[in-house]
């Protein structure tokens, strides 16, 4: 079995809608996955924007959404899903408003795209707190026994 993720309020590089955003309620759009190859002992899910703040010129990849230690039975994470909502486990680490959470799309310029990247690994990580995205991926190196990802765009109308 083939280890995807997708939504049902958007298509592979289609328009995120205006309610997971920063100009809408700014709500984590729902997510699902299948497939985690056999040993997956714990997921973790990235959230970013590679073409912040210009996509005709990115400076930076800007993080939106940091979850780790997911149950590896985990199906996915409801449309707006809460902290206390969130499976038994699973770690927040920080986004790039220095917050735990979910922080939806709010690109300055241009249309960006933003990557929902699924971590199928095969430990459970140590308690890494507050981890920023890099803290994270430093853990998981040497760990991640698949990936995959689900791209989404997202223009602000001026």
């Amino acid at each position: 079995m083939t280890f995807v993720i997708s939504s049902e309020e958007f298509a592979p590089d289609g328009e995120i809608p205006l309610r997971f955003t920063c100009d809408g309620e700014d709500i984590s759009p729902p997510l699902v996955w299948s497939g985690p190859p056999e040993g997956t002992k714990s997921l973790a899910l990235i959230v970013d924007d590679p073409d912040a703040p210009d996509p005709a010129a990115p400076k930076m990849t800007w993080v939106h959404w940091v979850l780790y230690n997911l149950p590896p039975d985990t199906l996915g994470l409801s449309e707006g899903i809460a902290t206390d909502e969130l499976p038994k486990g699973t770690g927040q680490g920080l986004n790039d408003w220095k917050r735990t959470g979910y922080g939806g799309p709010c690109p300055p310029k241009g249309r960006h795209r933003y990557f929902h990247k699924l971590y199928a690994l095969d430990v459970v990580l140590p308690d890494l707190g507050r981890a920023t995205k890099a803290e994270l991926e430093k853990a998981m190196k040497g760990h991640v026994l698949a990936k995959c990802e689900l791209v989404g765009t997202y223009e602000r109308s001026r």
